[in-house]
């Protein structure tokens, strides 16, 4: 399977009081899917899965797969400390009728080599055989970082089902040596949604990201500038992207982007500490910002001009 386009890592839905919200998935899958996305990934890090029960992923998982019905692709994040539960949310993915599924690193007790982090991911990607197994590498979280054409080479003799990265990192160096790797053997998908266009210029097709769940418009738009060769088009319309992801560190990217998904017009519900949603005043800030970089007025634009033209998202 080799992706072309962008994945949404999209984010919890929950109640007031914590609990999983899941009438809003669907509201979610359609909004994504006349966004123009190629597909969701769920239970990552921006779906707040280390926060989740194993019992509230699996219906999730049941959630998106039966509200996607096939039209587009789902990956369900099965990555856990315990491999036990990752092997069980694996085998339950497989199950359901996901379409991958993906696995970050152990982050409490690390895997202390790549041999190590190897035979970690496929005792659970052997849960789901029939899948397409992932491996999310994202270091800055996990604090795991090999070299990832050693792990290419000792994935493709141990994980049959093994299929790419999930390569959420700014080595762009490493990124392309990954996509280069035996011929581009593995699909290897780009997971810095700021740095979308210069991994687009060393050969990236495919991409999953946070930001992607609200402004698929914007990354698609980037993506056909760059493939007709208007670069100057292309990194105007980056910059905008630039320009947006700027604001989510101040008050935390996670709860920021979740109040920037509400002032879209669908409320996700609050985040699990220790993230904290913001408040009236912080997202009334955020919101401030956005206008001032008129990112709302562009992304509308962009969106209408889609409609009109019929460019394929």
């Amino acid at each position: 399977m080799k992706i072309k386009g962008i994945i949404a890592a999209t984010f919890s839905t929950l109640k007031e009081d914590g609990s999983l919200d899941l009438d809003k998935v669907p509201l979610l899958v359609e909004q994504l899917i006349t966004d123009g996305v190629q597909g969701i990934f769920i239970c990552g890090t921006n779906g707040e899965g280390p926060n989740l029960t194993e019992e509230e992923r699996m219906q999730i998982a049941e959630a998106y797969v039966k509200a996607v019905d096939k039209r587009i692709l789902v990956f369900v994040h099965v990555g856990h400390n315990a491999i036990a539960v990752s092997r069980r949310l694996a085998k339950h993915a497989g199950d359901i009728g996901a379409d991958a599924i993906s696995s970050v690193a152990g982050f409490y007790f690390k895997p202390a080599s790549v041999n190590n982090l190897v035979d970690c991911m496929a005792a659970i990607a052997e849960a789901a055989p029939g899948l397409p197994f992932y491996y999310y590498h994202i270091p800055a979280i996990t604090g795991i970082s090999v070299d990832m054409i050693r792990f290419l080479e000792l994935a493709e003799e141990r994980i049959p089902s093994f299929a790419g990265i999930k390569y959420t990192a700014a080595t762009l160096q490493e990124y392309q040596s990954c996509l280069n790797y035996k011929n581009g053997k593995y699909d290897i998908l780009f997971g810095y949604d700021e740095l979308l266009l210069p991994a687009l210029s060393v050969g990236a097709k495919g991409a999953i990201g946070s930001t992607y769940t609200f402004a698929a418009p914007l990354y698609n738009a980037v993506i056909r500038a760059f493939e007709q060769g208007d670069l100057e088009k292309a990194r105007g319309l980056q910059w905008q992207a630039v320009q947006m992801i700027s604001c989510l560190a101040e008050f935390g990217p996670i709860p920021t982007q979740k109040a920037i998904v509400s002032l879209k017009g669908l409320d996700l519900g609050p985040c699990r500490l220790p993230l904290m949603a913001l408040d009236a005043d912080q997202k009334k800030h955020v919101k401030q910002f956005l206008e001032s970089i008129h990112f709302f007025e562009n992304l509308d634009r962009i969106q209408q001009k889609d409609e009109l033209t019929g460019n394929e998202k």
